[in-house]
């Protein structure tokens, strides 16, 4: 993709810059970059109420008190937001969340947030630029096609703009205990792990072999239904997973790397957000 034209004749790249990233619509429910301190808020208020209680995470005395989830990533990335215009237009409608982590913004900490669980080192050997996703999650009311299909399409459009080649970060199964999800892990890393050039690898002391089982005796569609729904979409995208689980007892989770080549992303959902794109221009 050049830098003022995509290899499809679309959209220019820089003049999507000069005019911001677009507000995507579908139904009442519309996906956009965060633009005020009340609406990061509203996100981090979300991802408490999913990940603290209904997922069982352990929130520290700060985190329970201000009933937020918040780390020093949130001000130096992008959050994007699922809203719902029916309650309102700004931070009370936020419904959806997903927060975006580019190269520069990592470099701010000093790290990706991914590197407290795994070794990216191929990541960073990479010649393109790199996209961290993570922290996503949806109210409980909206767990359904339309949100997550907004939140897939705010992304490819995320990537189109800022010109990602490859996007990544931790996916969660939930629950601590991974031979209970011995063949789930079993089947993700015999179908679906990354090539030697983007295998990303579980830091040693906190690794958990994924090839827990038999992978030949393994029943494929209850495999599948086993995975949360966000590591399925990855994997229907053509995404890989990296060598090793690690199990965060603070989300109560068992977490897995994904990674996905930008232009798969962009390509299955191109023709939903390339018109809408076009409109914001003209």
């Amino acid at each position: 993709m050049s830098a003022t034209r995509n290899n499809k004749g679309g959209l220019s790249a820089l003049d999507l810059e000069r005019k911001g990233f677009p507000e995507l619509r579908g139904g009442t429910l519309s996906v956009r970059i965060a633009e005020t301190e009340a609406e990061l808020e509203a996100a981090q208020a979300l991802r408490y109420r999913v990940f603290y209680e209904e997922m069982g995470a352990r929130p520290d005395g700060e985190t329970l008190r201000l009933k937020r989830d918040i780390d020093e990533f949130d001000n130096v990335a992008d959050h994007l937001l699922v809203i719902d215009h029916a309650i309102a237009s700004d931070a009370r409608g936020v419904v959806g969340t997903y927060r975006l982590v580019q190269s520069d913004a990592a470099e701010k900490i000093g790290r990706f947030y991914s590197s407290n669980e795994y070794d990216i080192t191929p990541l960073k050997e990479f010649p393109g630029k790199l996209l961290e996703v993570g922290r996503s999650c949806v109210d409980k009311n909206y767990r359904g096609r339309t949100a997550m299909q907004l939140l897939w399409r705010g992304i490819a459009s995320y990537i189109f703009l800022h010109q990602i080649d490859l996007l990544f970060g931790c996916a969660s199964l939930p629950g601590t205990d991974p031979d209970k999800m011995a063949d789930e892990l079993t089947y993700l890393y015999h179908n679906h792990l990354a090539p030697p050039a983007l295998r990303v690898r579980a830091l040693p002391d906190r690794k958990v072999e994924m090839l827990r089982t038999d992978p030949h005796s393994l029943n494929l569609r209850r495999c599948l239904a086993g995975l949360p729904p966000l590591i399925k979409g990855y994997l229907r995208l053509g995404g890989y997973v990296g060598d090793g689980a690690v199990v965060d007892p603070q989300f109560n989770t068992t977490d897995v790397a994904i990674l996905v080549k930008s232009e798969l992303l962009a390509d299955k959902y191109y023709r939903h957000y390339e018109r809408r794109l076009r409109d914001a221009l003209d």
